[in-house]
């Protein structure tokens, strides 16, 4: 004889009630909600950025020309020097400020105790809020109104050191944070010193989250404009040297040509032609699209920049 056996009721803690399903579809709809509208500005942005801009940097002159003697009424031009600008100070910057603020980090984590930890969280927390051009003023004062130096590209690294290190001290921070304890105390097990563990274990894991930790670094100091305002200035012709002149950066660049917009426009305007001789009538304006143009282009070195380092985060993962 077969005996059937009913199952067994589901425990009431199991059981979902109708306010907490309710509860539950509210709560999606808000995030799914704020998530949509968060994207409106993104997409807007990009869109607009996208659309005014794209013929510009589709010119290969954008990116083998500079802006030498090409004034606001001429075409042609590019961006060489601005782009060369930006790479060289944001390079310097974070060949500064990687080193030192993954070893803050480091030692927070994995040493900190007693006042000198507290005291180094305290400055990195007053370092993240710290306005771009105070940092600015901080290196003018030091370097050109103390010391006598003159100012070039290096200062404007230095400035960006102060607003890079403690980015990436944060992420590095809560990344290490996230490795499991479990991995140190088995290492510790095997007799492997501490130093040994964090530089073979602990780091390797956590690397994926540094590396994305230096990238926000990066894009946060890419498109600072108050150091290179009063510390370099800006150049429409190439300058390669970081040590001596003023130097172009894409950030300068769009407010060379944001200050051009209004150029020969409204009643009475003119313009020079060929011979210097007034003409009337106001003359082509090309400024508002290398602004575009310039923008864009610094978009796409922060993507650029975003992609290599999931690239090299995928292939240096910790085998599991």
């Amino acid at each position: 004889m077969t005996t059937v056996v009913s199952p067994a009721p589901a425990p009431t803690f199991l059981k979902t009630s109708g306010s907490r399903r309710a509860k539950n579809s509210l709560a999606t709809v808000f995030v799914t909600g704020s998530f949509l509208l968060a994207l409106i500005p993104l997409i807007w942005l990009l869109w607009t950025v996208i659309s005014k801009g794209l013929k510009v940097i589709l010119d290969s002159s954008w990116w083998t020309e500079t802006q030498r003697n090409i004034g606001y009424q001429n075409p042609g031009g590019g961006a060489l020097h601005a782009i060369v600008g930006t790479i060289q100070q944001v390079l310097l910057c974070t060949i500064i400020s990687v080193p030192i603020a993954i070893m803050v980090g480091i030692y927070l984590v994995e040493y900190g105790t007693g006042r000198l930890a507290r005291a180094t969280t305290f400055m990195v927390d007053i370092l993240t809020g710290i306005p771009s051009i105070v940092a600015a003023l901080f290196i003018y004062a030091l370097f050109v109104s103390t010391l006598h130096g003159t100012i070039a590209g290096w200062m404007v690294s230095l400035a960006l050191v102060i607003l890079m290190v403690p980015v990436i001290v944060r992420t590095t921070e809560e990344m290490l944070k996230l490795v499991p304890n479990e991995l140190r105390e088995a290492a510790y097990a095997l007799g492997v010193p501490k130093w040994k563990t964090i530089a073979k274990v602990v780091v390797p894991t956590a690397f994926t989250g540094i590396v994305t930790g230096i990238v926000l670094g990066v894009a946060r100091v890419a498109g600072e404009t108050a150091p290179l305002l009063i510390l370099v200035g800006y150049s429409a012709d190439m300058n390669a040297n970081l040590f001596h002149g003023f130097q172009g950066a894409l950030p300068t660049m769009i407010k060379e040509q944001f200050g051009n917009l209004n150029h020969a426009t409204g009643n009475g305007a003119y313009h020079l032609d060929a011979n210097g001789n007034r003409v009337a009538g106001a003359a082509a304006n090309y400024a508002p699209d290398r602004m575009w143009g310039a923008a864009l282009t610094l978009i796409i070195i922060v993507l650029a920049l975003n992609i290599l380092a999931r690239f090299i985060g995928r292939f240096n993962k910790v085998a599991k």
